[in-house]
């Protein structure tokens, strides 16, 4: 079995003494491990930051093997993260979130989205959005997207301003003003790509994200949402005040 394609990697574990297994979202072949022969060493350890984008051939006997990886450097992404709180947060985060997918299932979106979002972390004010956003993709790719398009209550696409945290659906300011102390605030930048989010705008976005992520994906696994997350978002809100 062999195959080569680009990746962005997410993660490495030491194998042995100088071996890594190599953690890498590729568009094909989804969330995919593989062992990186001398991975550990100081040439390719550089390479193997999270964040960086690869080209990868994979190759084992038969498919449901470990297998091997022989990687190339594509962009060397990773360094710029370091003077950045918030980029190496992010990072940690939205890896993370990638390995709540099933290993070696295809979800090119999610690798598309992903992609997008390493070029651009370190742009605070682009990627707060964007992650909100990705968390949302998350949440469809795993079953459980929420449906922002029309009013649960009325089926109007007007005015819509709240979540409902019971059907994950749109509320209109009408139908949800009696509630609206139970219900989540729709950030107008969800449903309007236009919008530029205030810092309340993603808090509200971060909310609700973080509800449906635990609630439906995390305590189901007796998991809870990673402590990179809560830094990522402290980290972003002060760069964004600066």
């Amino acid at each position: 079995m062999e195959w080569t394609e680009q990746g962005i990697v997410l993660g490495t574990r030491r194998y042995g003494e100088a071996g890594a297994i190599l953690e890498l979202m590729t568009r094909d072949h989804g969330r995919h491990l593989g062992l990186v022969r001398g991975g550990a060493g100081s040439r390719l350890r550089p390479l193997l930051q999270p964040g960086n984008r690869v080209s990868a051939t994979w190759r084992a006997r038969l498919d449901e093997h470990l297998g091997n990886y022989v990687v190339e450097a594509l962009d060397v992404r990773a360094a710029s993260f370091l003077d950045l709180s918030h980029a190496l947060y992010g990072m940690t985060h939205v890896a993370a979130l990638c390995r709540l997918l099933p290993e070696r299932d295809p979800h090119p979106d999610v690798s598309d989205s992903l992609g997008e979002i390493v070029e651009r972390m370190t742009d605070a004010r682009w990627t707060g959005p964007a992650m909100v956003r990705f968390e949302l993709q998350m949440l469809t790719e795993l079953g459980f997207g929420l449906d922002l398009d029309s009013c649960v209550a009325t089926g109007t696409t007007n005015d819509l301003a709240y979540i409902s945290p019971r059907s994950g659906r749109a509320v209109s300011r009408s139908a949800g003003e009696p509630w609206r102390d139970k219900l989540f605030r729709l950030p107008v930048f969800l449903v309007d790509p236009d919008v530029v989010p205030t810092t309340e705008d993603l808090a509200d976005g971060f909310a609700t994200t973080g509800f449906f992520l635990t609630r439906h994906v995390l305590e189901p696994r007796q998991l809870t949402l990673p402590d990179a997350r809560a830094h990522f978002i402290q980290s972003l809100t002060r760069a964004m005040a600066l």
